[in-house]
């Protein structure tokens, strides 16, 4: 498509034909039926079409000045008996990692304080398990755990590997805002870097989650060894479920130690980029966690990650068993590219979950009350 520019130099008057590039509409609504053949043609975009597109989108959806900081905190360490090729928590390797028992309730309670003292605003906690199965002590703690520090007034995620219905609704009432439970790749990828845990079992746990009102962090691992296909299978696979997952961690393969996936090369930062910025086209309103190997990247590829629709990252000490950027370094850079921290439960669909717990509290403590009442 060619259209005429006019160019005036004094009385003389020239034409000049000039291509005028076609841009695809910005979606104003989120979608839940998206076809995968459409996603791969988004993610085949020119990089630096494809940034420009999400880019708008996410001006559209989201304040782009803002960037929540999130801080991880690995609670119970190795020993689990899943077989994640990437994951040096395994029992099945052997690597730097070693097990240890589920912390007590105050040092977990130390580092929230720490982690709000230091901006962040959404604390998570990470246990290698495959599922709550037999750990009845263990999830009565981690349930008193959720409740504390839901009591700083701080978002609260935790993972956990698999939970039943009944696990997640406890979660909620203690106060949970979110559920991490991965994807990790493609479904067709899945099977060639775990076999212990299926993509439906995957999926199931993502169900009770939202089905007991927590909010979903669900996300991938790149550098796998996946194609971009993969990384489209994986959009796909989140984008159509009933609700857009409130979070979508974009992770970067840190390669460890003992694990099969040790000789990978590292994820480019231009597919990196492609993820996001698709990821973010496709689901406007979700938020995109910048997080495991963000510590690779110089300080203008974060940017550009930013630009693309990024507005997340992990900050702090250390992630569950990789690197992670001090709350400082962050706090200076995001000064540098004008961006601010995101307050607690600022993300609308997050605030609402929160709201209709608080309501239901309110109205299971009223109940109880007439009840008593002579």
């Amino acid at each position: 498509m060619y259209r005429t520019l006019v160019v005036r130099q004094g009385r003389s008057t020239r034409a000049l034909a000039t291509h005028a590039a076609s841009v695809t509409p910005v979606p104003n609504q989120s979608r839940h039926d998206w076809r995968r053949e459409e996603i791969q043609q988004i993610y085949d975009t020119p990089l630096m079409d494809l940034v420009f597109r999400a880019a708008s989108v996410h001006r559209l959806h989201q304040d782009p000045r803002k960037i929540q900081l999130c801080t991880l905190m690995n609670i119970k360490t190795g020993g689990c008996t899943e077989d994640c090729s990437y994951c040096s928590q395994s029992s099945r390797y052997s690597t730097p990692t070693k097990a240890s028992r589920l912390v007590e309730i105050e040092p977990v309670l130390e580092a929230a304080r720490k982690a709000k003292a230091n901006g962040s605003t959404r604390f998570c906690m990470g246990a290698a398990w495959r599922d709550l199965a037999g750990r009845k002590r263990g999830f009565e703690r981690i349930l008193e755990m959720v409740r504390q520090v839901r009591g700083m007034d701080m978002e609260v995620c935790t993972t956990l590997g698999m939970l039943s219905p009944e696990q997640a609704r406890q979660l909620k009432e203690a106060g949970l805002t979110a559920y991490n439970h991965n994807l990790d790749t493609s479904r067709e990828f899945y099977p060639t870097v775990i076999t212990t845990r299926s993509y439906d079992e995957r999926l199931d746990t993502i169900s009770a989650v939202r089905n007991a009102g927590i909010s979903v962090c669900s996300g991938g691992i790149l550098g796998l060894g996946e194609t971009d296909s993969d990384r489209v299978g994986l959009i796909y696979e989140v984008s159509n479920m009933p609700e857009h997952p409130e979070s979508f961690p974009v992770n970067a393969l840190v390669p460890i130690e003992g694990t099969p996936l040790e000789k990978n090369d590292p994820i480019s930062h231009h597919t990196l980029l492609r993820t996001i910025a698709t990821a973010r086209i496709i689901m406007p309103k979700t938020i995109i966690r910048l997080a495991a190997g963000r510590s690779t990247l110089s300080e203008a590829e974060q940017a550009m990650c930013f630009m693309a629709g990024a507005n997340a990252v992990f900050t702090g000490e250390q992630m569950l068993t990789t690197p992670c950027s001090p709350w400082d370094e962050d706090k200076s850079m995001m000064s540098r590219w004008g961006l601010e921290g995101m307050q607690s439960f600022q993300q609308g669909s997050v605030a609402e979950k929160e709201r209709a717990r608080l309501e239901a509290q309110a109205s299971s403590q009223n109940g109880e009350h007439a009840t008593t009442s002579p």
